[in-house]
C-alpha cells in the first residue's frame, strides 16, 4: 500500500470518527480493548496496541476519536483488572458465548457471493440457537463484522461462566461434529426436529444421489472408505433404493437389518473425505469454533470501522438480519469522486450499483474508493483527470 493510499484510508476514517458516537460494549470498565493503528507499516506489518482498559464509553469515543484505529476490538471476557499487561494478572470473570460466522472459512468467490452465504449460514444458526438450544433471542446481540460475515454475541448470564470444553460441546453440536447413526436414526420418530431429522433428511439426499451413479462408481466411492471392500460396498449398492424407502418410513429399523448399513453409515460420518460430509456441512451452521471456545477472545467493536473493506461493523436487531444488505447499509461513505488506480480489472456491486474497474486510473465515488483501496484492489490517485 502506498503512503498515500494509507494517508487516503486514515483521512476518511477520521471523518467517520469525528462525526459518530460509538455505544460502549456493556460492563466497558470490565472489558479489555485492543487496537491496530495506521502505522508506517501498515498493513504489511499488523501489531495490535492491547491490554487497554477504559472506564467509561466517553473515554472510549476520545480514545479511539484521537488515534483513529484501522481496527478495533474488545474482549468477549469481562475482567477485574482489563487493562492488566498479561492475562493471568486480569482476574477472569466470565465470557459472553461468541459465535464468528466468516464466509473466508467456507467458500471462495466474490465478495458479494461470499456474504450472501454467509448472511444463510447466519439465519441457520439463529434458528439453531432459538429452537433447538433453547437460547432466549433477548439476549442475543448480532453484528455484521464489516468484513465476510457475522458476530452473534450470547450474553445469557447462565452461559458466561461455560468454559472451553462446554463451549466446545456446543459448537460439536452447531457443526454437525461427531455425529452418531446409531443414535439419530434409533430415537427418530415421526415429528422429531433438530439433527435427528436433519440426518434423516440429508442421508436421504445422499442416497438418492448414489442411486443415479453406476455400480461401478458406487463400488469404487464406497470401498475407498476405510474398513469397506468390495463385497460390502456391491451388498450396499443393492439395497439402496429399499434404504431410502425406509428413511422415509421407518428409519430406526435401518441400522438392526444388517451390519453392511451400520458399518457403512458410521464410516460415511466419521471419514474426513467421506462423499456425505459436504451434507452434514450443508445442514449445519459452520461456525468459527475457536473463537467460541476461546473464552479471552477479542472481537470486533461495533460501530468502528474494519480497514479491510472501509465498512462498518454494524451492531443489529435479529429481525433485520432478513433485509440487511453489507453492500448498502455497511457503507459509510459517499459519492464524492475520487481518483483510483488498479492493476486489474474488477466489477463489484456498492450502494445498489455495480462499477465496473478498468485497468488504470479512473474516477469512483469516494465509497467504492474506499473499499477499493482498503481490499488492495486498487491505490489512490493524484488530482490529474482520469482517463
Amino acid at each position: 500500500m502506498r503512503p498515500a493510499t494509507r494517508l487516503f484510508i486514515k483521512q476518511r476514517f477520521t471523518d467517520y470518527y469525528d462525526k459518530i458516537r460509538i455505544s460502549a460494549p456493556s460492563s466497558v470498565k470490565e472489558r479489555e480493548f485492543g487496537f491496530i493503528f495506521f502505522d508506517d507499516k501498515y498493513p504489511d506489518y499488523i501489531r495490535m496496541r492491547r491490554h487497554i482498559g477504559f472506564s467509561s464509553g466517553e473515554e472510549m469515543q476520545d480514545y479511539i476519536k484521537s488515534l483513529v484505529p484501522a481496527h478495533a476490538y474488545y474482549s468477549t471476557a469481562y475482567y477485574q483488572t482489563p487493562h492488566a499487561p498479561t492475562m493471568n494478572d486480569k482476574g477472569w470473570l466470565g465470557a459472553d458465548l461468541i459465535f464468528d460466522l466468516d464466509a473466508d472459512h467456507i467458500m471462495r468467490g466474490s465478495y458479494e457471493e461470499m456474504l450472501k452465504r454467509i448472511k444463510k449460514e447466519a439465519i441457520k444458526l439463529l434458528d439453531v440457537l432459538d429452537t433447538e438450544l433453547g437460547v432466549d433471542m433477548r439476549t442475543i446481540k448480532l453484528v455484521f463484522s464489516g468484513g465476510r460475515g457475522y458476530h452473534v454475541h450470547v450474553q445469557e448470564l447462565a452461559m458466561r461462566d461455560f468454559e472451553p470444553a462446554e463451549r466446545r460441546e456446543l459448537v460439536d453440536y452447531i457443526c454437525g461434529t461427531g455425529i452418531s447413526p446409531s443414535i439419530l436414526l434409533n430415537d427418530w420418530i415421526p415429528g422429531r426436529t433438530g439433527w435427528h431429522d436433519r440426518f434423516r433428511v440429508l442421508l436421504t439426499d445422499y442416497l438418492l444421489e448414489l442411486n443415479k451413479k453406476s455400480e461401478k462408481e458406487v463400488k469404487a466411492e464406497l470401498s475407498s472408505l476405510r474398513g469397506v471392500g468390495q463385497v460390502m460396498a456391491e451388498r450396499f449398492h443393492g439395497m439402496i433404493p429399499e434404504l431410502i424407502t425406509l428413511l422415509k418410513t421407518d428409519p430406526s429399523s435401518i441400522l438392526f437389518r444388517d451390519q453392511t448399513v451400520k458399518t457403512i453409515f458410521s464410516v460415511l460420518t466419521s471419514e474426513r473425505e467421506s462423499a456425505l460430509l459436504p451434507y452434514i456441512h450443508n445442514a449445519s451452521a459452520q461456525i468459527d469454533g475457536p473463537v467460541t471456545t476461546d473464552i479471552r477472545r477479542l472481537i470486533r467493536l461495533p460501530g468502528s470501522l474494519h480497514a479491510k473493506s472501509g465498512f462498518k461493523v454494524v451492531p443489529l436487531e435479529v429481525r433485520e438480519l432478513h433485509e440487511f444488505d453489507p453492500l448498502i447499509d455497511a457503507v459509510t461513505f459517499g459519492e464524492r469522486e475520487v481518483i483510483i488506480e488498479s492493476e486489474h480489472e474488477y466489477s463489484l456491486s456498492l450502494l445498489g450499483s455495480r462499477y465496473d474497474i478498468p485497468k488504470g486510473r479512473i474516477k469512483v465515488p469516494e465509497a467504492v474508493g474506499v473499499f477499493l483501496c482498503c481490499r488492495g484492489m486498487g491505490e489512490i490517485g493524484g488530482s490529474d483527470r482520469a482517463s
